[in-house]
């Protein structure tokens, strides 16, 4: 779970003899371990995107349309860059309302290398300009990973409207919505007001303080729903809208007549290694600093993947007769879905546990499941990124339980801070909070947005165009020239 601390609050609205028992508390400094170890994550998280994940695509489709979902991955980092910076990191980490932030950071108003951003930890800070970078990188993969679900089939005008429309209204609000709070300085401030209180009128001003602070978040995190790095903000999100614009685009030309294999596992191999690799920043990073939290994310990283991988791995190997390459690699990304809103949260075991079971539970939905609907999701966006996502969400809510060996929940209210009390029931249903409204809102919104760009521009290439590749009717090149 990542967020944004807003400036220039502060106490002022309490009683006076309350600053006495605040002024000794010392402004936030930068820790330059931390900024150094977040300034490798958002460059790793980037390598995931490219060449990670456009590697990982463009191998599984074939060789006359690799350069199409190369260049749609690699447009896509650019636009929402761009975007990202005029207005995009404003309208997600300001305050603004529970669903939307607002335009004050727009332009990157206010940001500069002097500002900073809060950690998970009380009075710890990096700088705003990393964060900014970070979380960039976080808004440019999502919709990267949609494209997958329709290649092959799409028109290029279609995918560059697209994109800048779904990042905003879809991608900028789900981001909000789980990530935005005020951060754990504010709420500890707040905290130690009221215990140093002294009289009634005190502690209820230190109070309303405290009740207000904590109001100023987004409305799936004032649910409590937990979400480390991005199972629902990313997965969940993007792997549902991959589905229904597969559903609306339709199936490719020959699906299910014509073999479509995969033109080259060896780039999706690289591209598979890639992600793994670059999601030690995804996860770790999410952690903000370099300290015990991102060794567990970390950790849970490479055992949750390599159980995964096995799980699918073996999982195939007794209904096919075979263990595939294409198998396990696909079992390795469904584990690093999983893992990611856990990563910070679980014990070490239950990664292992989480992993075992994704792999299973997503293979069964990329043949059973898609066999039996018989709709085209290319690359399986779907069946890995959004049921990945899911089990990793509700795994979650499981997972953190301190009894099982997680971390718990932090409570910033305590003084000093420490892990609140495990509620099941309620952790669960908050994680269900999170998993719902993403679904309905991507999936609706989705929905609506194709059919805007579709009546702009159209949706699909013709027949013609498809057969012959998208490489050559859309780019006028060849991946490969023999």
């Amino acid at each position: 779970m990542t967020f944004k601390r807003p400036y220039g609050a502060g106490l002022a609205a309490l009683a006076v003899g309350l600053f006495a028992a605040t002024a000794a508390c010392a402004e936030p400094t930068v820790n330059k371990g931390d900024n150094a170890w977040m300034l490798t994550s958002t460059v790793l998280v980037l390598l995931m995107t490219i060449p990670g994940l456009a590697l990982f695509y463009g191998g599984l489709v074939r060789s006359k349309n690799m350069l199409s979902v190369l260049m749609q991955v690699f447009y896509t980092v650019c636009v929402v860059t761009v975007i990202w910076a005029v207005y995009g990191y404003s309208l997600t980490f300001t305050g603004g309302s529970d669903f939307i932030g607002g335009f004050s950071k727009a332009f990157m108003m206010g940001v500069t290398t002097d500002t900073k951003a809060a950690t998970f930890s009380v009075d710890s800070n990096i700088s705003e300009l990393i964060y900014v970078c970070f979380q960039m990188t976080f808004a440019a993969i999502t919709p990267a990973l949609i494209v997958g679900a329709f290649a092959e089939r799409m028109k290029f005008a279609a995918i560059a409207l697209f994109v800048p429309l779904w990042v905003t209204l879809i991608y900028f609000p789900i981001a909000h919505m789980v990530w935005y709070w005020q951060g754990p300085d504010l709420i500890q401030d707040a905290a130690k007001a009221i215990a140093a209180a002294t009289d009634a009128a005190a502690k209820t001003a230190a109070e309303a303080k405290l009740a207000e602070i904590k109001a100023d978040a987004g409305w799936i995190f004032k649910k409590d729903a937990i979400d480390f790095a991005g199972g629902t903000v990313v997965h969940i999100n993007a792997g549902i809208a991959g589905l229904v614009g597969a559903l609306l685009i339709g199936k490719r030309v020959g699906y299910g007549k014509e073999l479509m294999a995969p033109h080259s596992l060896t780039l999706s191999m690289i591209g598979a290694s890639l992600l793994w690799v670059g999601w030690f920043g995804f996860n770790a990073g999410s952690n903000l600093e370099a300290n015990g939290g991102a060794a567990l994310a970390m950790t849970n990283s490479f055992v949750a993947t390599a159980a995964a991988a096995l799980s699918w791995m073996f999982a195939e190997w007794i209904i096919k007769g075979h263990p595939s390459v294409l198998g396990v690699i696909s079992g390795a990304v469904a584990g690093l879905v999983a893992v990611t809103p856990a990563a910070g949260y679980s014990g070490v075991m239950g990664a292992i546990v989480l992993g075992l079971v994704v792999g299973v539970v997503c293979l069964f939905f990329c043949t059973v499941v898609k066999n039996a609907l018989g709709y085209d999701d290319s690359l399986d966006v779907f069946g890995v990124h959004c049921i990945g996502g899911i089990v990793g969400a509700l795994g979650t809510g499981i997972l953190v339980n301190p009894a099982l060996g997680g971390t718990g929940v932090m409570d910033y209210a305590a003084i000093p801070p420490k892990p609140g009390d495990y509620d099941f029931a309620a952790q669960m249903i908050a994680q269900l909070w999170g998993v719902c409204t993403t679904l309905v809102w991507s999936g609706v919104g989705s929905a609506i947005l194709y059919k805007v760009v579709d009546v702009i521009v159209g949706l699909r290439t013709n027949v013609e165009s498809e057969r012959e590749g998208l490489d050559i009717t859309e780019h006028t090149e060849r991946a490969y020239n023999m």
